[in-house]
């Protein structure tokens, strides 16, 4: 036996052991470590108060250091900020007998993550100004499902598309096939249909009172068929290969588009939450399911995910196929048939 034969499988053993860590690095990077590492920091919150009380919000305002990030507005003025989710909560300032009372303000159409942190925050402040417990007012209240169903859908809808076109790269390279434009939008379309139904029927499933109308299905379906484009894409111009981009970024859905910015270590913010596209379905559906759909979140999904539709079919749909199509075997299983001569 030669030694090269024999030092082999030491050579894979020291490979598999280096490619093991290096996916553990990489995971912990995309998942536990945004977690691990967040961290509030100038989280958007508003006090508003009529005239008479403007000096008394413009001192809480000065409070609260790096923590909070605090804007003074009219009584009107915080309720439409905290619509347009310019802000996670508003302190309202209100005149009593005894002096200010203070009432928090708080919306189940923003991200829970930015909620909870905006109402222990202001609670804390009104409780110090006041000697009391605030009193708490949820506008557009969200149950368990409502607060949740944004996320999981949305990470339900990449996992299920991504399913659908390995699954076509897979089964069209053992039969030696390459589909063509036809099969590649058919495969589009027929994956963002059925991933749209089973999405809608999970959220019927988890809270029966949750809106399912025209503009949540249509949202359900341009995520979904956005979702599908880019990944059978990359799959047509990579193969399998692409799995290895596509499939973490399944993991960035829980640890980095369910947090609000404000939560997130600035590395983080800038490298993941800044372009995922899981965020932009996210927040966009929880303004459509919470009853807002003008909130600026809704239209910047319709963008963004129209914007990987079309980028997807361009890449999926241009004629004469890749370089790795153009060289890839036609025949069953890879194998390439060799005549005698």
């Amino acid at each position: 036996m030669s030694t090269s034969t024999t030092r082999r499988p030491w050579t894979l053993v020291a490979l598999t052991s280096v490619l093991g860590a290096g996916v553990a690095v990489v995971l912990g990077f995309l998942t536990f470590g945004a977690q691990a590492t967040a961290s509030p920091d100038e989280v958007p919150v508003a006090v508003t108060a009529p005239q008479p009380l403007r000096p008394v919000a413009e001192r809480v305002a000065g409070q609260g250091g790096d923590l909070l990030d605090w804007r003074v507005e009219t009584p009107a003025g915080g309720r439409e900020a905290l619509g347009d989710k310019e802000v996670y909560g508003v302190l309202e300032l209100l005149p009593g007998p005894d002096g200010p009372v203070a009432e928090v303000v708080v919306s189940g159409a923003v991200n829970p993550s930015g909620t909870q942190l905006a109402r222990q925050a202001l609670s804390g402040v009104a409780q110090g100004m006041t000697g009391a417990p605030a009193r708490v007012e949820t506008i557009h209240p969200a149950g368990q499902a409502g607060r949740t169903a944004p996320l999981a859908v949305s990470a339900l809808s990449w996992v299920g598309c991504l399913a659908a076109g390995g699954a076509l790269t897979v089964l069209a390279g053992r039969a030696g096939a390459r589909p063509g434009a036809g099969a590649r939008l058919a495969q589009l379309v027929g994956t963002g249909v059925l991933v749209t139904a089973v999405s809608a029927g999970f959220l019927r499933l988890w809270d029966s009172s949750l809106p399912l109308g025209w503009d949540v299905l249509g949202f359900l379906l341009l995520a979904a068929t956005g979702f599908a484009a880019v990944q059978l894409g990359l799959l047509r111009l990579l193969g399998l290969r692409a799995m290895a981009v596509l499939g973490p970024l399944y993991l960035v859905a829980p640890a980095v588009a369910g947090q609000v910015p404000e939560l997130l270590n600035p590395a983080y913010r800038a490298l993941l939450w800044s372009w995922t596209p899981f965020r932009f379905s996210t927040e966009g559906l929880r303004s459509l399911l919470m009853s807002t759909p003008d909130a600026p979140d809704v239209g910047t999904g319709v963008w963004v995910l129209g914007g990987m539709l079309v980028a997807g079919l361009v890449v999926l749909l241009w004629p004469g196929g890749s370089a790795r199509e153009q060289a890839e075997p036609h025949a069953p299983d890879r194998v390439v048939q060799v005549g005698v001569h």
